[in-house]
């Protein structure tokens, strides 16, 4: 089997980072009892608090666009409208 990583770097605006911080909190247990969710950690940056990073492992791209689709992820995007300055998601191929 194939495992999709992938890395979601979220940056909220300064003045929001606790509004982004208890969305994307909330976000971890719906999320971890999805088909195909390996794995989905979430970190925050010591120096920057702004700058958040899931790091996530699927089954596959088709249980992750599950995901992305999901009324959770729909809920995180409304309540957090205006509040993040960029949300990029990268793909990631493990190498060894």
């Amino acid at each position: 089997m194939t495992v999709l990583a992938i890395v979601a770097r979220i940056e909220a605006n300064k003045a929001q980072v606790a509004l982004v911080k208890s969305e994307l909190l909330k976000l971890i247990e719906p999320t971890r009892k999805e088909q195909g969710c390996l794995q989905y950690d979430l970190h925050q940056d010591n120096a920057h608090p702004e700058l958040f990073v899931f790091y996530e492992r699927w089954e596959s791209k088709a249980l992750l666009e599950t995901h992305l689709a999901s009324e959770h992820i729909a809920a995180y995007l409304e309540a957090t409208a205006g509040a993040v300055e960029s949300f990029v998601i990268s793909e990631m191929t493990q190498l060894d």
